[in-house]
């Protein structure tokens, strides 16, 4: 029977965004791929560092906004033309012009919910508790520190080989950061 590893990762703390982003290069050309950097602030260049190139919430958006102004036009056309027909001066019953108003709030609306709910089903949110948490100087990412966190379910991560590693980044901490069972 295979037991699940309680550890989470190696926590590594920098004083500036610089030292953190030469840590994320030299961890990328050693092979690691399954990391996270966290900032006090946002640092220009940092998601091309760690390699993330793409976001499925554009996508997202524009299904859910699709939907919604397919979905409106639809339901309008359908009560005007085939469940309720009235006709009104003379016009015909699929008068797009009076559809355009309640299609394009449906676009908008049905678009942010699909964009604020894809949000977080891709961050993993809710999540009320994260691994790094335990970390009792992982508080300070929100004052003046930089992290990287490098997990130990990246398939080059090794226990001795990565601490050695790391410790060569010359960090101002380092901290292994377990799982809570």
């Amino acid at each position: 029977m295979k037991t699940r590893s309680l550890l989470y990762g190696f926590l590594v703390e920098f004083a500036n965004s610089e030292t953190l982003k030469e840590g994320i290069r030299q961890a990328r050309r050693e092979g690691f791929r399954k990391m996270d950097a966290y900032t006090p602030f946002p640092v220009e260049g940092l998601h091309e560092e760690l390699g993330i190139h793409y976001s499925p919430v554009p996508l997202i958006v524009l299904t859910g906004a699709l939907i919604g102004g397919i979905g409106g036009a639809f339901m309008q056309w359908y009560s005007a033309v085939l469940d309720y027909p009235i006709n009104i001066g003379g016009r015909p019953l699929n008068s797009w012009p009076s559809f355009v108003v309640i299609t394009f709030e449906l676009t908008i609306l049905f678009g942010g919910l699909f964009g604020a709910f894809g949000m977080l089903a891709v961050n993993g949110l809710p999540k009320p508790h994260h691994p790094l948490f335990n970390e009792p100087r992982f508080d300070l990412v929100t004052q003046d520190r930089f992290f990287l966190c490098i997990e130990a379910t990246d398939p080059k991560f090794d226990h001795e080989k990565t601490w050695r590693f790391l410790e060569n980044l010359k960090p101002e901490g380092l901290y292994a950061v377990h799982d809570l069972p």
